[in-house]
């Protein structure tokens, strides 16, 4: 057994080695380069487009129900705890690179929503279905690369997306509210079941009223915290310029260790947060009604914007800050990103840990549900419609094991099994960058427009069927 543990452990590390960093950046750099620096229309346009509604356009939900599903996934403890192990590890300096990652992120999320949009399928039931499987499939005539992508995200929801999210809720809950883990596993369980059994409706409805609240809750924390610290706002600012690129040291023990150490934790933080180029977040976004591709792309590269460089970047502006204010705070001896956090929202009186708290079950219970129809839209691929229900009990039983279940070994390999979805996505993203362009100079102009392909019905094996199609409705 230790054997295998070992094998696992040093797969983890070669699949998210520095040649995974370099993809992922890489693909991120040069899809900016490519669609002319989307990011600045993600901010003029892209997020006064998230909270219009298109009713007349093809989708289940709303945009803003798809971003927000979307954001249900990717907001997690990542931006929590992934932050505070990048500054333990990586120094200050891995806040400005986790950032930058975010930033130029912006224009893979962009990339890849745009391509799950053009290439999604409707089910005869009127359901939306896509991602970067239907993208290789009907893009690329590659259906056992999406097959391949497809069988890694089914797998992966089990363990990022239910176990280890779950596992965290019933940690905090029995630290800070000496509840037992197996009740917090049954009421999990069930709240779960109400939500997914209901569909990407019922999951939407919920992530609409949920992460609106936790984030405004996780950001009026950190701006407390950071009016706490104002003192140190520049200093801090100034000290994770500089330490991104030298070695050094400030105030509070916190050391650079050099460029390499702040990029190395600072990008995989960075990636781990957003999700950009691992092809999950498109899923949601392929639901959304929306008239074209280009029109829901931006809605759902704004994601990218909220939960790096916002939210990552708070995070990291109050753990320096806390820091650099409080000496005492030995970084040698905080082994998890988890205890720096915990230690920088200790300041807020009385409430700051029940801040951390709140927040900290709520990015994981969101989590869990949009990995659920990550999950469900990948066996779907894979197996039909009827391996759903069989699929839903299998993540309802996860979700109630996993608190009294050990899960280092189940985290390395969702680990590797989200990298592994990055590869095939990022495979459809830039052989696709053509298309993506295209449409780009096609419709960014005119976001009102219709597309002008109809969305192809499918039966439930995914075969294409052929039916009468209303052009009235076209331009």
């Amino acid at each position: 057994m230790k054997g295998v543990v070992d094998f696992i452990n040093n797969l983890d590390g070669f699949v998210w080695g520095w040649w995974m960093i370099i993809l992922l950046l890489g693909t991120h750099i040069f899809m900016t380069i490519r669609t002319g620096f989307i990011q600045r229309k993600t901010i003029s346009k892209g997020i006064k487009l998230s909270v219009s509604k298109d009713p007349d356009a093809e989708g289940e939900v709303s945009s803003f129900g798809a971003l927000t599903t979307a954001l249900a996934a990717t907001i997690g403890t990542g931006n929590i705890i992934g932050v505070g192990t990048a500054v333990a590890l990586g120094g200050p300096g891995a806040v400005l690179w986790c950032w930058l990652t975010g930033v130029f992120g912006i224009a893979t999320k962009y990339a890849e929503s745009l391509i799950a949009v053009k290439y999604r399928v409707k089910t005869r039931d009127g359901r939306m279905q896509g991602g970067a499987m239907y993208a290789l499939e009907r893009g690329l005539n590659m259906k056992w690369l999406g097959f391949l992508f497809a069988l890694f995200g089914g797998i992966a929801s089990f363990g990022i997306g239910c176990a280890t999210q779950v596992n965290a809720i019933a940690t905090v809950a029995q630290e800070n509210f000496h509840c037992p883990p197996w009740v917090v596993g049954v009421v999990i369980g069930i709240l779960v079941a109400v939500v997914i059994f209901g569909g990407i409706k019922s999951i939407a409805s919920v992530c609409e009223r949920l992460v609106p609240f936790m984030a405004i809750f996780y950001v009026i924390g950190c701006i407390v915290i950071l009016c706490i610290n104002y003192d140190f706002i520049i200093p801090a600012i100034g000290a994770i310029c500089r330490l991104a690129f030298t070695k050094g040291a400030v105030a509070g023990g916190l050391v650079g260790t050099g460029i390499r150490a702040a990029i190395q934790y600072g990008v995989a933080r960075g990636l781990f947060s957003n999700e950009s180029g691992m092809g999950s977040a498109p899923i949601a976004a392929a639901a959304a009604q929306s008239r074209n591709p280009v029109r829901q792309a931006l809605i759902a590269s704004t994601g990218t914007f909220w939960d790096t460089v916002v939210v990552c970047l708070m995070t990291g502006l109050v753990l320096v800050t806390s820091i650099m204010k409080n000496p005492g705070i030995d970084v040698s001896l905080v082994d998890n990103g988890g205890k720096l956090t915990s230690l920088a929202f200790g300041q807020i009186p009385y409430v700051g840990p029940i801040l951390l708290t709140i927040g900290i079950i709520t990015f994981a219970f969101s989590t869990v549900l949009g990995w659920a129809y990550y999950g469900e839209r990948c066996v779907e691929y894979i197996g039909g419609k009827k391996v759903l229900i069989v699929y839903r009990i299998i993540y309802i039983a996860v979700a109630v094991i996993a608190p009294v279940s050990a899960l280092n070994l189940v985290w390395t390999i969702a680990d590797i099994l989200n990298a592994l979805m990055s590869i095939p996505n990022l495979i459809a993203v830039l052989l696709l960058s053509g298309i993506i362009v295209s449409d780009t100079r096609k419709y960014i102009d005119n976001l009102d427009a219709w597309d002008e392909e109809p969305v192809p019905v499918v039966d439930d094996h995914g075969n294409e069927i052929n039916v009468p199609v209303d052009t009235t409705l076209m331009k």
